[in-house]
C-alpha cells in the first residue's frame, strides 16, 4: 500500500503535522511520504491519500481545496483522509463542529472520505507574514492568535495509527 498526504502550509505548523503522519504510517509498515500541494503530485499513483490544510477564517487555504477538486475523481476512487489544522483555542475541542472548515461538507459529497480531523495548530509569531503580525498588534489580535504549539501529537499519532489498519486490513 502506498500512501500520498498532501498538505497546504502557511507557515509549517500542518507541514509539520502532514510529515509527522507520513512517519507514523512508514513506522506501521506503510509506505508514504509527505508532499506539499505547490508541488501538485498526482494522486492517481497512490493507492491512498491523506490530504490537510491549514485553516483560516473558517475555510482551508485555497491551494489545498483546489487540489482536491482538481483530483476530485481520482481521490473518490480510492481511500481518503483529511485533516484541518489551525484553531489555535485551547479551551475548545477539536470534536466542535463549529471548528470544521466550511470546505468539508462539499469534500464528503464529492470525495467520501473516510474521515475529517480537526488537530489544533502553532503559532511562531517570528513566521508570520504581514497580515497577521499586524493582526497580533491589536488588542484582541494576540488572544485571537496565541502564541505556543497546540498540537497534539499523542491524538496525531493514534489518528494515523488508525489509518495504517484501516490500509493494512485485507
Amino acid at each position: 500500500m502506498n500512501v500520498i498526504v498532501v498538505y497546504a502550509s502557511r507557515y509549517g505548523s500542518t507541514k509539520g503535522i502532514a510529515e509527522f503522519i507520513a512517519e507514523k504510517l512508514r513506522e506501521h509498515g506503510v509506505q508514504a511520504e509527505a508532499r506539499s500541494v505547490d508541488a501538485d503530485p498526482d494522486p492517481g499513483e497512490y493507492n491512498a491519500a491523506v490530504i490537510g490544510s491549514a485553516v483560516y477564517m473558517e475555510h482551508w487555504m485555497q491551494e489545498a481545496a483546489d487540489f482536491v477538486r482538481r483530483n476530485r475523481t481520482v481521490l473518490a476512487g480510492r481511500p481518503v483522509w483529511l485533516f484541518s489544522s489551525g484553531p489555535l483555542e485551547p479551551g475548545t475541542s477539536p470534536d466542535d463542529p463549529e471548528l470544521e472548515p466550511k470546505e468539508i461538507s462539499e469534500f464528503r459529497e464529492v470525495i467520501h472520505p473516510r474521515d475529517h480531523r480537526v488537530f489544533f495548530g502553532a503559532l511562531d509569531p517570528g513566521r508570520l507574514g504581514f497580515a497577521h503580525r499586524t493582526l497580533r498588534k491589536l488588542p484582541a489580535g494576540r488572544a485571537l492568535l496565541p502564541e505556543g504549539d497546540f498540537r497534539n501529537w499523542d491524538d496525531i499519532e493514534a489518528w494515523a495509527g488508525g489509518i495504517a489498519r484501516v490500509l493494512k486490513t485485507p
